[in-house]
């Protein structure tokens, strides 16, 4: 469904972020991109949904296509209506506005009114909790609360592809495995898409068909979700185990010995 061939991005016309980046994300699965802050995961998602370029950025190199078209030269709003939708690192809800605000916001794209409340309705399916709040302003929410909105937002525009930006950021773990719980529901039961960058490198790996891992606006490993996940360089960078299984601190891995191994 989505390819990135071998994309370089620049900002401000000179700061390269993305190095030559090929990713691929087949149509009805999960995909994860992995790595540290700073790797280019989030510039990654935006250049697919067009949004580097208010930010002075620019696919320079390789191309983007989504459903064989290709869509780095294409405006944001274009490429909503073509199906993708970015739900994005730390919620960026619209606090004044209420539940049912948010989500109509989400709907801009579709114009019958109809159809938009059975979209809130399908959207309360998966979050019933924000159900019985609709009228709380989306500032007063919890954390969950607010990441359940973001993707119920998301939801709202009929997306073909999900990208999601940290949906884990900053919540507790129940929550994480309920907010988890439910994208694998919207992947089984509609065949929604779903491309996920994410730091908690066990539970995305746990969840997702394939994944990807940057480093420095690089892709450097890629393969079977399961594969990558019983990987030692996985376990000891990401998920904090060495080969033996004991715990490892990061400040004892030396910087250049983590590059010498991805690039071997």
């Amino acid at each position: 469904m989505l390819t990135l061939n071998n994309i370089e991005v620049i900002f401000d016309n000179i700061i390269l972020v993305l190095k030559g980046v090929y990713l691929r994300v087949p149509e009805g699965k999960i995909v994860t991109l992995l790595g540290s802050n700073g790797a280019g995961k989030t510039t990654t998602l935006k250049s697919v949904s067009g949004i580097i370029k208010p930010e002075r950025g620019q696919v320079t190199h390789g191309s983007i296509e989504f459903s064989e078209r290709r869509i780095d030269r294409m405006n944001p709003a274009q490429i909503v209506k073509l199906g993708i939708a970015q739900v994005f690192e730390g919620r960026r809800v619209f606090p004044h506005l209420t539940i049912r605000e948010n989500l109509m916001a989400g709907a801009h794209t579709n114009p019958s009114r109809s159809q938009i409340r059975q979209d809130i309705e399908r959207v309360l399916g998966y979050f019933p909790r924000l159900g019985q709040r609709m009228k709380v302003a989306a500032g007063y929410l919890s954390g969950g609360e607010q990441q359940m909105l973001a993707i119920g937002r998301g939801l709202m525009s009929h997306p073909k592809l999900l990208m999601l930006d940290e949906p884990s950021l900053g919540l507790a773990p129940l929550l994480v495995e309920e907010i988890f719980s439910i994208l694998k529901r919207l992947n089984q039961d509609e065949g929604l898409t779903m491309l996920i960058v994410e730091q908690n490198a066990n539970m995305a790996l746990s969840f997702a068909d394939e994944g990807y891992v940057m480093e420095n606006g690089k892709i450097v490993l890629q393969g079977a979700a399961s594969d990558l996940r019983n990987n030692d360089d996985i376990k000891e960078f990401y998920l904090g185990l060495s080969e033996v299984g004991a715990k490892k601190s990061y400040r004892d891995v030396k910087h250049y010995r983590r590059r010498k191994r991805w690039l071997s």
